[in-house]
């Protein structure tokens, strides 16, 4: 047999290996198992290479010189030789080669030990990686020699290159989120992930500091058997959780349930990334003190309260003070959220230990410390983190563990049910002063989700604001708060959708509309104001697509007219802003349509008022839609026979809309029945075909007493609106207003519908209008066509 054929074998073998090692499971062992096989092979072909036995080394980096090797992991290696080797590259092919031939995935590199050093000293990821060189077969003592010289050179630039790691890992968790808090986590480059376990090994190489040990390692592995499984289930190189994928992955596991899968990546990725805060944390403080003179060492202490210390930026207990004081835990993390520090690591490691549950109901200075901890603000996230991978949240709280890591399944969710929670109080920080009990409205921002958590433990129904308010109320009650303030958080969680779902979905000038708002509040001016700040917080802690400068005028509109009731002064004007009042009047002035274009930060917002019409609303959506405008919200009322809508674009600047002029013109077209410019929408129509998603059409009975109110969810499309408005007036149906939002490719539209005289449409009317809506929200091509 040739050298070339006893090759190809070789790497027939390897592939073979790759392919058949993995059985359902995983676990270090299997690893472990799946390396030996690897290296086996790997040797094999470097002698039927006819590889020297000195002057050159077959090595290896990443995953396979870590022992960490993946079902459809790369195969990292690198052909070193001492640069006395001739023919070195003819070597390397006879390697690479039946490799390739094979399909193995394979990353490669030929270099000298001064190469080594010197590409690890040019490029970071390059020498972290170099790290883990580790000798496969031919001359071990090379690379012994080369990973010491590279060893000796990481440690010797560790203080000039760490805040360059550092970088790199912010730089990271910025780019790809934070694997504990995500839905669909990328394990490799997501905060918490490999990455970040192969930063925490190099940091432990500088000397500089230690890496957290306890959980650590669990977590890693547990994350391992997920990409294996998770590569198994795909069939392809796949680190990033997708949704697709998360069942097959728990069935493979033996976890039950993809809930549980994805609790328990959040709270490994979270142990993972708490640990890599708190080595970087040592390396820094490290560095500058190994140049301190040793009578400069000791350590300096500011005494604080109840035996607490300050040392460092980190929060301790004297030496004095006992971990298994009921108080000492909430204390702790108090003193180290308000003044901006962060808890030290043993301090947090005791108090998960041996900190006890508190009484019940708490005591006042348990109740005080708790809130002086959730008043912190942006310091909290760290205080807590530690607080809670040690277990002492839901020792106080027991009912946290109901939320604790659980997924959030709406896509405009950034975190976990739990982490929300916190960003939700978080967020209240800048509201504190403007309310009159900033303690209760930070309660509720902590609770106001409880009710998610109850679907895991079987409770029937899905509201989950309904649901979760007594339990919130009882948490509260434990905690020390009295009955009466009790009552108010139990009505803010019930209610915390109310104000955003009535502001963004309903008519404001509709006296339905308002009073099912003061309903809400109970009447109560203060309720109001806690509940607008407690939206506001909610919002902006679910994610940048959930909260906007459009969301947040409708939602201060709303509130200011219900408040404007509450006390008895006149309402604001219906038509909205200053800008949209000037074009009313220059319409009803004249009757030619009026378009007015404002950048914004969301995207440009254009401002169109036209006298009102049947077919109005109709004829303005589909000559948008004709000119490719995507509509992120839109809102539209009719005043005094003058309609006014204001359409928030997804343009990225007011050159890339149409000229205003342009479309006014187009309007006056349409007025005079001229149709040529909605061609091409109503082809894009006619073209359409019944969704896979069922649209949810309902009509919502009491929305308002002149008007009926339909709302419609579907799978947002271009042309939706227009044949929306099309198949209304068709029927002689009238859109007296709109109320229009896009979250995450949804489409979640109000509208209030009347008859083409303006009057309340009958239950046969409401029921064809309601069948009409479903048949629009549906696309069913010409069988719809307007």
């Amino acid at each position: 047999m040739t050298a070339s054929r006893r090759r190809d074998l070789t790497g027939e073998r390897l592939a073979v290996a790759l392919e058949s090692s993995w059985a359902p499971g995983a676990g270090p062992d299997r690893r472990l198992a799946m390396t030996g096989i690897v290296e086996e092979a790997l040797e094999e072909l470097y002698s039927v290479a006819d590889g020297p036995a000195t002057g050159v080394a077959l090595a290896t980096v990443g995953s396979l010189a870590r022992r960490e090797l993946g079902p459809r992991s790369d195969i990292d290696l690198v052909l070193l030789h001492d640069g006395s080797i001739r023919m070195i590259n003819n070597l390397a092919e006879r390697l690479w080669y039946p490799l390739w031939d094979r399909g193995v995935r394979l990353d490669h590199s030929v270099r000298t030990p001064a190469e080594c050093v010197r590409v690890a000293g040019d490029e970071l990821s390059a020498g972290v990686g170099l790290l883990d060189l580790r000798v496969i077969a031919g001359d071990a003592e090379l690379v012994r020699n080369t990973r010491s010289r590279l060893l000796d050179s990481w440690r010797s630039g560790a203080r000039k290159r760490l805040e360059e790691l550092i970088v790199s890992i912010t730089d990271r968790a910025r780019t790809f989120g934070d694997a504990g808090y995500l839905l669909e986590p990328d394990l490799k480059e997501s905060r918490g992930g490999f990455r970040d376990m192969v930063m925490l090994r190099a940091l432990a190489a500088t000397w500089l500091t230690d890496r957290p040990h306890e959980g650590v390692l669990d977590s890693y592995n547990l994350l391992l058997d997920v990409r294996d499984a998770l590569h198994l289930a795909s069939g392809r190189s796949l680190d990033r959780m997708l949704a697709t994928e998360t069942d097959d992955v728990a069935k493979r596991l033996g976890i039950g349930s993809v809930d549980q899968l994805h609790r328990s990546v959040s709270m490994a990725a979270r142990r993972i990334g708490h640990a890599i805060d708190l080595t970087i944390r040592a390396a820094r403080e490290a560095a500058p003190t190994r140049r301190i003179l040793r009578r400069d060492r000791r350590p300096q202490l500011d005494r604080a309260p109840h035996g607490l210390v300050i040392n460092r930026g980190e929060v301790s207990l004297d030496k004095a003070t006992a971990p298994n004081d009921p108080l000492v835990g909430l204390r702790a993390g108090a003193l180290a959220a308000r003044s901006g520090l962060v808890l030290s690591p043993v301090t947090a490691e005791n108090l998960g230990k041996h900190a006890p549950p508190l009484p019940t109901p708490w005591p006042s200075e348990a109740k005080d410390a708790w809130l002086d901890l959730l008043s912190s603000g942006p310091a909290l996230p760290p205080v807590w983190e530690a607080l809670e991978l040690n277990g002492c949240i839901t020792r106080w709280i027991p009912q946290w563990s109901l939320i604790q890591a659980l997924p959030q399944y709406n896509p405009i969710h950034r975190h976990t049910v739990d982490r929300h929670s916190v960003q939700t109080a978080i967020e209240a920080h800048r509201h504190l002063t403007a309310v009159e009990r900033p303690d209760l409205l930070l309660l509720a921002c902590l609770f106001h989700d409880i009710g998610k958590g109850l679907r895991t433990q079987g409770v029937p129904g899905t509201e989950h604001a309904s649901a979760g308010a007594p339990l919130a109320r009882q948490i509260v009650l434990d905690i020390g708060v009295s009955e009466t303030d009790a009552d108010l958080i139990e009505l803010l969680v019930r209610e915390h959708l109310a104000l955003a779902e009535l502001a963004t979905r309903r008519d404001h000038a509709d006296p339905a509309t308002i009073d099912a708002l003061i309903a809400a509040v109970d009447g109560r001016t203060e309720v109001l104001e806690m509940l607008r700040a407690l939206t506001e917080s909610d919002a902006r802690a679910a994610g940048p697509t959930a909260w906007s400068a459009w969301r947040g005028r409708l939602i201060n509109d709303l509130a200011d007219r219900v408040l404007s009731r509450l006390h008895g002064t006149p309402p604001p004007a219906d038509t909205g802003s200053e800008a949209a009042v000037a074009l009313s009047r220059a319409v009803r002035h004249d009757g030619r349509p009026r378009i007015d274009l404002h950048p914004q930060p969301g995207g440009p917002e254009l401002i169109i008022a036209c006298r009102d019409r049947l077919g109005l609303f109709s004829d303005t959506a589909g000559l948008l839609a004709a000119h490719r405008v995507g509509i992120r919200s839109a809102l539209t009322n009719t005043v005094d026979g003058i309609a006014v809508s204001t359409w928030l674009t997804d343009a990225e600047g007011t050159a890339d809309l149409p000229d205003p002029a342009h479309l006014a013109g187009e309007l006056r077209r349409l007025a005079d029945h001229d149709q040529r410019s909605l061609a091409s929408i109503r082809r894009y129509e006619e073209r359409i075909q019944a969704s896979d998603q069922v649209p949810v059409v309902k009509l919502i009975e009491d929305a308002s007493r002149s008007a009926a109110v339909i709302e419609v969810r579907v799978a947002d499309r271009r042309g939706l609106l227009y044949t929306i408005g099309a198949l209304l007036a068709g029927a002689d149906l009238s859109i007296r207003s709109a109320h229009v939002t896009t979250l995450a490719g949804q489409a979640i539209d109000t509208f209030y519908v009347t008859e083409a005289d303006n009057t309340l449409p009958g239950p046969d009317r409401c029921t064809e209008a309601v069948a009409l809506l479903t048949t629009a929200a549906a696309g069913v091509g010409e069988a719809g066509r307007p």
